[in-house]
């Protein structure tokens, strides 16, 4: 059900109101982006910064926990958490301390570090494989289980869903279009065509899985076990259990990319539902929020990859950088895998994720809108959509960016901060009642204004 002209008209009313609200309130931001301007596009470092669409970049002086200070000396609830980074919130005082007492240590020196032991243990113990590799970031752990896949198999293809997010992967900036596999066109720079090797399907599709895994060519299937980047779809029951066993049937290899599903559970959606995949990636938030990632593998595949390496010729294999698995990296994945990422801490997550969905559903019962919110363990978005998604089409038909926007500006300028691509949200450990509170009770106002029931 699409949304209203009358909802769509106050929504842009709203951005330009509090566009200008946020002006006024932020001069220090403001110059800084002036400065920062001089040798930064946009005033950023990186330019998914400037996705809040703010009329200048916010500056952050401090993050601690679940609080964000700007330069300006605003405090916000942070429901954001760095788009996933900062999931167990920001600067984890463990991590905080093995990060300081490593770095006085050594930061890289391209040998394993007197933790590597007992990291692996960790990750064995807690997601059920029993090989890892570290990595930079989960787009490289990505990119390396497809170069792996790839080498193991012999086969060419990777099948990917619609709509789904794996980082910076070539593999899979792939769309389907009219039932047919085509490269996004938002992807720049790219001069091989990607449909020729990937494939993409829809999302709770068993059969069209199938249909694409019985032409033998398929090396892995990559997949999130929701899909999280665009609005929220999760897995019909079943549905990831069958897209394994279709797999294994077809001589197919199966990653489950977890950078975001980690909100599911202490082992992640992996282990909550006693899942058995290839590979299994983590990215940032296994180290608190640090540069790192993690790829897992099962034993009969680590034998593969020793195959592969006795028999490829000599030289680089494209898979590693000089600082993947350095010791400031597992320094933070010790820290945040024992003293962080507890079951006590997803229970709290969970119960006030769960507090969220309930008084979001509350404010849209009482206005009578037809969205619905979706939830996966400490994760919780509202979607434009009468009834829960099932695929990427369906996901990107549900989003409406004029009134993302002037939700989350709204927001920003009351002193909450929900991620700016979507209306997603996430809960951390030390996340508290009266930060809900504040989330819900902001998100009801602005509703009051989109529907006309008042004025800003």
């Amino acid at each position: 059900m699409p949304i209203s002209p009358e909802i769509r008209q106050r929504a842009e009313a709203m951005s330009a109101a509090e566009r200008a609200d946020f002006a006024a309130r932020h001069p220090v931001s403001r110059r800084l982006a002036e400065e920062a301007g001089k040798h930064f596009p946009g005033g950023v470092p990186l330019h998914w910064m400037l996705d809040w669409e703010t009329p200048f970049p916010l500056f952050v002086r401090e993050a601690r926990g679940s609080t964000v200070i700007d330069v300006d000396g605003h405090s916000y609830a942070d429901f954001c958490l760095g788009d996933t980074g900062a999931m167990f919130g920001h600067s984890p005082a463990p991590v905080a301390k093995a990060i300081a007492e490593q770095a006085a240590r050594g930061l890289t020196a391209m040998l394993p570090s007197d933790l590597t032991a007992e990291v692996g243990g960790l990750l064995s113990a807690r997601f059920g494989l029993p090989f890892w590799q570290v990595t930079a970031t989960a787009s490289d752990a990505n990119r390396a289980v497809v170069r792996w896949a790839r080498a193991i198999t012999g086969r060419r293809k990777v099948l990917v869903f619609d709509g789904c997010y794996h980082g910076q992967v070539e593999d899979a900036f792939v769309k389907l279009e009219g039932g047919v596999t085509k490269v996004k066109p938002s992807l720049l720079g790219q001069v091989q065509d990607i449909a020729a090797t990937s494939v993409a399907a829809p999302f709770n599709d068993l059969d069209a899985v199938e249909r694409l895994l019985a032409a033998g060519d398929i090396a892995l299937v990559l997949t999130e076990p929701a899909l999280t980047n665009t609005a929220m779809v999760l897995p019909k029951p079943g549905f990831i259990e069958g897209l394994l066993a279709a797999a294994r049937r077809h001589g197919a290899l199966v990653c489950l990319d977890e950078t975001h599903t980690i909100s599911t559970g202490p082992g992640g959606f992996t282990r909550a539902h006693d899942l058995d995949p290839d590979f299994f990636v983590l990215g940032k938030p296994v180290a608190g929020g640090l540069p790192a990632a993690v790829f897992g593998f099962t034993a009969r595949v680590e034998g593969e990859m020793q195959r592969v390496l006795d028999t490829k010729a000599p030289g680089y294999s494209g898979i590693g950088t000089t600082l993947s698995g350095n010791m400031l990296a597992l320094a933070a994945m010790r820290a945040c895998l024992a003293e962080v990422m507890t079951a006590e801490a997803y229970a709290h997550m969970t119960r006030l994720a769960e507090r969220i969905a309930d008084g979001l559903r509350g404010e849209l019962a009482r206005r009578r809108l037809p969205w619905t919110v979706t939830q996966i363990g400490a994760r919780a978005e509202l979607v434009f959509s009468p009834r829960p998604l099932e695929n990427g089409a369906e996901a990107a038909a549900a989003i409406d960016h004029a009134v993302e926007r002037a939700i989350h500006l709204f927001l920003l300028n009351r002193n909450v901060l929900v991620t700016p691509f979507h209306n997603m949200t996430l809960v951390a450990p030390t996340t508290s009642e009266a930060d809900v509170e504040r989330l819900v009770s902001g998100f009801g106002e602005a509703l009051s204004v989109l529907c006309g029931e008042r004025e800003l």
